[in-house]
């Protein structure tokens, strides 16, 4: 595995610091925010690509492709891969974002309207395409096996996931490379979420603005960032030594039908992802120790999320522990569930739950355990990651400990 997050440049780090319960939120200072109602993010702060992306790769890569090139790397290099002596045939990557290079789109529209059509970029295209990440890893690794991205909003990473796990269970790969990436902490993209009216406006407390399941919240904080996992059938991962740090059980998605943005309050589509990916992994409800919920933030999907966890678990939903990562490196919108379940996976290997910070005032309508503020040493056996994204899409994956 591997990560690009707020809280660090790698996995290790980003580990460490959710642990110990620390925010990613700053005040915004690469762009100027002084008409923006929101002048703070999640954003990954003295980024620097080299030696993964030369500089002459970063005039021709978005910064979201530079984030995933970067993680990918960790990631390869901790799983011990030697592409050199693996079937690039059967090697793929699924890897997905949201939006792509939303500030290529920027860049290149405002040197139309300046410059005229003769100025723009032979790279825009390259550069904003959604799919962008996949084929660049691709080609710097030489995995011939399958490549696309997930496009569905927030769930997108987290739909790559799910999509690796069954190219692999189904022998269509021995190994796929998945995950997503983000970067839209730009004018443009603050502006949007700005005006549907998603984010969070605590200017003047970045670090406490992000509080899921929290009665006062207000929105959510953008973030950025990347995360990265290599997914592995079984025995091919033995053969060769590898260290492991879960073995996914499970897959779930599903569509509200509702509404474009908003989620369908009743839970039901989110409450189904979580049952088919529990069924897939022929457990029951009460199985489940640990959820790292998507715990946007907002009133409207914390209160879901809520309904969904009672409607899938029954009785079973009193006794599990949920947390959010996003309190801490706030929404990193298509590349939450990368990231998202880089936290899940060590906390099914290590016995630890991260925390959901800023929790301070219980709201009756988000009634579960939160753990709220402090992590917590539990043994995980099985796990849930959830995402779900404007449009309605709902996605889930169960992981279980390994044990040989």
């Amino acid at each position: 595995m591997g990560s690009v997050t707020s809280l660090g440049p790698n996995a290790k780090a980003f580990w460490q610091a959710a642990r110990e319960g620390r925010s990613g939120a700053h005040t915004i200072t690469h762009f100027d925010t002084k008409d923006h109602e929101v002048r703070f993010a999640s954003y990954v702060r003295d980024f620097d690509p080299s030696p993964v992306v030369t500089p002459r790769e970063t005039r021709r890569v978005d910064r979201h492709c530079q984030f995933a090139l970067v993680a990918t790397d960790e990631a390869v290099r901790d799983s011990g891969l030697d592409f050199a002596r693996t079937d690039l045939d059967r090697c793929g990557v699924i890897v997905g974002s949201g939006i792509g290079g939303l500030r290529e789109l920027e860049d290149q529209q405002t040197l139309l309207l300046q410059r005229g059509p003769g100025r723009v970029s032979p790279f825009t295209i390259p550069k904003l395409m959604p799919n962008a990440a996949a084929g660049l890893i691709g080609i710097r690794h030489g995995l011939r096996g399958p490549n696309f991205g997930a496009v569905s909003a927030c769930a997108s990473a987290t739909n790559c996931l799910g999509d690796a796990f069954l190219y692999v269970a189904h022998d269509l790969a021995d190994v796929i490379i998945s995950g997503g990436a983000e970067a839209t902490v730009t004018p443009l993209g603050m502006a949007g979420f700005i005006a549907c009216r998603a984010l969070s406006s605590r200017n003047d407390a970045p670090e406490k603005a992000s509080r899921p399941f929290d009665r006062d919240r207000d929105g959510f904080v953008m973030g950025e960032g990347s995360g990265i996992l290599v997914f592995e059938e079984l025995e091919h991962a033995k053969a060769r030594g590898a260290h492991i740090y879960a073995e996914v059980l499970g897959f779930g998605a599903t569509c509200d039908a509702h509404h474009i943005t908003a989620p369908d309050p009743s839970g039901h589509g989110a409450a189904r992802s979580m049952t088919l990916a529990i069924r897939q992994a022929g457990l029951q409800p009460a199985d489940v120790d640990y959820i790292n919920a998507h715990g946007t933030s907002t009133q409207l999907n914390d209160a879901m999320e809520t309904n969904a966890i009672k409607l899938a678990l029954g009785e079973a939903a009193r006794s599990v522990a949920i947390s959010s990562t996003k309190s801490m490196i706030g929404h990193l919108l298509g590349a939450s569930g990368g990231a998202e379940m880089v936290i899940t996976a060590l906390t099914v290997e290590r016995g630890i739950i991260t925390p959901t910070i800023n929790y301070e005032t219980p709201d009756p309508q988000c009634d579960l355990d939160y753990v709220p503020n402090v992590a917590r040493e539990r043994n995980v056996r099985v796990a849930l990651c959830n995402s779900f994204g404007f449009g309605g899409h709902n996605v889930s994956i169960a992981i279980g400990k390994f044990t040989g």
